[in-house]
């Protein structure tokens, strides 16, 4: 499988804009430039995509899990905390925490915890990502 996107950018860090689009057309010529991704200004950028991309990856790796010990979540609602700072080598993903609630018939804590810890180390993004990430799961 090979997957596609694409960004293009005009002008300056501070001054230029850019867009990026997905080959699937989900995303298509979305405006990013400096204020979205090192200010507060509305939109998104590389570093929340990537958030949103772990958040995914993991919950369908926990569901693959849960489902490998006879769990079929009701509910998996995971949210990923990205901190994005300026370090030495410049601006970098220093670490990603995962916060996870699952509902689901029969499904104890001790196995929630042990399936957790398999799908973080699993999921792909997880795998190709160079920084901490921390997590905490808890039953809904």
């Amino acid at each position: 499988m090979k997957r596609f996107a694409s960004a293009q950018w005009q002008g300056g860090l501070m001054d230029g804009k850019g867009t990026f689009s997905t080959d699937s057309g989900v995303l298509s010529s979305i405006n990013y430039d400096f204020g979205k991704r090192f200010a507060d200004d509305p939109g998104t950028n590389p570093e929340e995509l990537i958030a949103a991309a772990h958040a995914s990856c993991f919950s369908m790796a926990l569901s693959n899990v849960l489902g490998e010990s006879d769990v079929t979540p009701d509910d998996i609602a995971t949210k990923a905390t990205l901190n994005f700072e300026k370090t030495d080598a410049g601006f970098t993903i220093t670490a990603i925490h995962l916060d996870v609630t699952v509902k689901a018939q029969g499904l104890d804590d001790a196995t929630l915890q042990d399936a957790a810890g398999k799908a973080k180390a699993g999921c792909p993004v997880s795998r190709v990502l160079n920084t901490d990430i921390s997590m905490t799961a808890t039953l809904g």
